[in-house]
C-alpha cells in the first residue's frame, strides 16, 4: 500500500491495538489510552496491505449493493412490516418460541437482534436478500430467545428447523 493512511483513532481502556474498515470505507484504529502515536502509526503502516484489501472489499460491496432510493427504501420498509412479523409468528409457532415484540429498523450492520427481554428487531435491509436468507435470520433471532449466545445448543436449535442453515447464512455474505 502506498502513502500514509488516513484513519480515525478511538482510545479506550482496551489492552490491544485493533483495525477496522467500516462499510462506508473509513479506517478506524482502536487503541489503549497509553499507547504512543508513533506506535499506532507503525501499527497502521505495518498493516497497510490488510487495510487496502479490506477497503477494496468494502468498495466492491457498496458497488454491488448500492443504497436504495427513498422510494425503494419506503417499499422495503412496507414489505418488511408485512413479511417479517408474519414469518416470526410462523416460525415461532413451529419452534414454540414467541418474542415479546417485533420491530423494523434501518440497521446497517446487522440484519436482526434479540434483546435480553426477548424483543426482536429486524433491519428492513434484510428484504434485499433471498427468502431462504430471510428465513434464516428469523429462525436465528427466535433461537436467541432460548440461547443468548452462539454456542452449540443455539446452533442445534437453529438446525432443528433449518438443517441447511449454513447455506442460508452464506447468502447474507454475498
Amino acid at each position: 500500500m502506498s502513502g500514509a493512511v488516513s484513519y480515525e483513532l478511538i482510545r479506550s481502556g482496551r489492552r490491544t491495538l485493533a483495525l477496522e474498515v467500516t462499510a462506508d470505507c473509513r479506517v478506524v484504529v482502536r487503541a489503549p489510552r497509553r499507547v504512543s502515536q508513533k506506535r499506532i502509526d507503525a501499527f497502521v503502516s505495518a498493516n497497510g496491505d490488510w487495510i487496502e484489501k479490506h477497503l477494496n472489499l468494502q468498495r466492491r460491496r457498496r458497488e454491488s449493493r448500492p443504497e436504495p432510493t427513498e422510494e425503494e427504501r419506503e417499499a422495503y420498509i412496507r414489505l418488511a412490516k408485512e413479511v417479517l412479523p408474519a414469518k416470526t409468528a410462523q416460525y415461532g409457532d413451529r419452534m414454540g418460541l414467541h418474542p415479546a415484540g417485533v420491530s423494523i429498523t434501518g440497521a446497517r450492520t446487522r440484519f436482526g437482534s434479540c434483546s435480553g427481554k426477548n424483543r426482536i428487531c429486524f433491519s428492513w435491509r434484510l428484504m434485499r436478500y433471498p427468502e431462504e436468507a430471510i428465513d434464516y435470520v428469523v429462525v436465528h433471532e427466535l433461537a436467541h430467545i432460548l440461547h443468548k449466545d452462539h454456542g452449540p445448543a443455539f446452533y442445534d436449535c437453529v438446525a432443528r428447523v433449518l438443517p441447511d442453515w449454513r447455506d442460508r447464512r452464506a447468502l447474507l455474505k454475498e
